[in-house]
């Protein structure tokens, strides 16, 4: 198995670390957070370091994957997603061994795709983004950059989200609109017509 380092400690580390040992094709080499010792663990992985060894240690292997969590702001994954790419860093699409991912739909790098998601044929999703748990992503969908679509997010056919965007868990978007960069969808929302750049849509 390829070894990889996982960038951020927090529950969302917890997440991965589950889904990277699902799929079956990275060994998990260790965690780099600046809020956790060498003597600590997250489910057995063990913390090797903080931000300013970030270098050295991709250094030495070479793989990594952005494992912080994005709740309002996608800057922070972003920023990591780009610091990795300045230090010569791979990034894989990981699959949980329980999505179903169709043949014809295209992932980006640093893409995480977590339990009992579905992708559906000719969906394009692009770098760094999460697909969290039991999500659905339908036909022709297109998603930016740097989101995140929450567990259980609906995502019908043909809705294109641009980059870092949040969709709430059990959010449902209609077909064909179109979400702005960085807008924020909250969690139980019905969206039905399009939602502007910045905007955040609340459940009323």
């Amino acid at each position: 198995m390829t070894p990889i380092v996982l960038v951020g400690g927090g529950g969302h580390c917890k997440s991965s670390i589950e889904v990277i040992n699902s799929d079956g094709r990275y060994r998990i080499e260790g965690i780099v957070d600046n809020q956790y010792t060498t003597a600590d663990k997250c489910l057995g992985v063990p913390y090797i370091g903080r931000d300013e060894d970030l270098k050295a240690i991709l250094a030495e292997f070479k793989m990594a994957l952005v494992t912080v969590g994005q709740i309002k702001n996608s800057e922070v994954r972003k920023n990591l997603f780009e610091i990795i790419k300045t230090f010569g860093a791979q990034m894989p699409i990981i699959q949980a061994s329980s999505s179903i991912i169709s043949s014809h739909s295209n992932i980006g790098e640093g893409t995480i795709v977590m339990h009992g998601t579905i992708v559906n044929a000719c969906a394009e999703i692009g770098k760094n983004v999460i697909i969290n748990s039991m999500a659905l992503i339908e036909h022709d969908v297109h998603i930016g950059n740097h989101c995140h679509i929450s567990t259980g997010a609906r995502i019908n056919g043909n809705v294109n989200i641009a980059d870092g965007c949040f969709v709430g868990s059990g959010a449902v978007l209609h077909q064909n609109i179109s979400v702005g960069k960085n807008a924020i969808i909250a969690a139980g929302a019905i969206i039905s017509k399009d939602v502007a750049e910045g905007e955040l849509v609340r459940v009323m």
